[in-house]
This record gives structure tokens, C-alpha cells and sequence, in this order.
């Protein structure tokens, strides 16, 4: 309904509507950037523990990379960080953001994949490789359309 379909009579309620909607949106944002620079601390901590325990362990390799796939995830924080200010700064969020992001996650996984408790299987590995693959397509076709639509 649009609008003009709107009966005038609905006006005062549909003002206050959108100040709470407003408020509450504001509310959100401010719990995702606290929701952010917590998770900050917290891959900052993990990456830290991750370092000490590889040095007890005596394991540098194995350590190197659980700690290199600590900080993607804290790269992937601080770009989240970045858009969300952005947003709040009155610019649109972009969707290569994001594509920023899952791109980040596959990667990490494919790092740590050596690592993990359980021995990957070939499918498996395969799939990380194809999503990431396939995300970085995406990523590219973004990038080149973003670059083609604005000259």
C-alpha cells in the first residue's frame, strides 16, 4: 500500500511509526558495532592464546597456521567494522563487502584445513576450493561491472 492509499487519518500514526522504526534501527546498529568490537577482544585474545599454545607445543607449523586463520577472521571483523561505519556515515553498503568477507572465510578454511583434528577428505577439500574459486569469480564480475558502470 502506498502512500497516497494511506487515509489522512493514519498520518500521526504513521510519523510516530517511522521515528520508532528509526530508533530501533539505531538500536540495532549500535548493538552490531558492540556486537563488533567485542568480537575484536575476542580474536585478538584467541590469536594470542593461539601463539602460546603453538609455542608449548612445540608445533610452530601447526600453530602458524590456526593463528593465520585467527587473524583472517579478524581481517574479516575489521571490514565488517569498516562497512558498518560507512553505513552509519550515510553511504551505501556495498555488496563486495561482503563478497570480501565469504571470499576471507574460504580462504581460512583452506588454510586451516591441514590442521584440524579430523583429516579432511578429497570431497572435501574440493568443495572449499570450488566455493572459493566461485567466490572469487563473483568477486571479479563485481569489481568489473562496478568498474564498466561508472565510465
Amino acid at each position: 500500500m502506498s502512500q497516497e492509499q494511506l487515509p489522512e487519518e493514519f498520518e500521526p500514526l504513521n510519523r510516530i511509526a517511522i521515528k520508532a522504526m528509526l530508533w530501533l534501527n539505531g538500536l540495532a546498529h549500535l548493538i552490531i558495532g558492540l556486537a563488533l568490537a567485542t568480537s575484536v577482544i575476542m580474536f585478538t585474545w584467541l590469536f594470542f592464546l593461539d601463539v602460546k599454545e603453538a609455542a608449548y607445543a612445540h608445533n610452530l607449523v601447526h600453530g602458524f597456521l590456526r593463528a593465520l586463520g585467527t587473524l583472517m577472521l579478524l581481517w574479516s571483523i575489521s571490514a565488517l567494522i569498516s562497512a558498518e561505519i560507512r553505513y552509519l556515515r550515510g553511504h551505501k553498503l556495498l555488496v563486495e563487502t561482503f563478497i570480501e568477507v565469504v571470499l576471507v572465510m574460504f580462504l581460512r578454511k583452506l588454510i586451516v584445513l591441514p590442521v584440524q583434528d579430523a583429516t579432511p577428505t578429497y570431497e572435501e577439500i574440493g568443495i572449499w576450493l570450488a566455493g572459493a574459486f566461485i567466490m572469487g569469480l563473483v568477486y571479479i564480475l563485481i569489481r568489473f561491472a562496478d568498474k564498466t558502470g561508472h565510465q
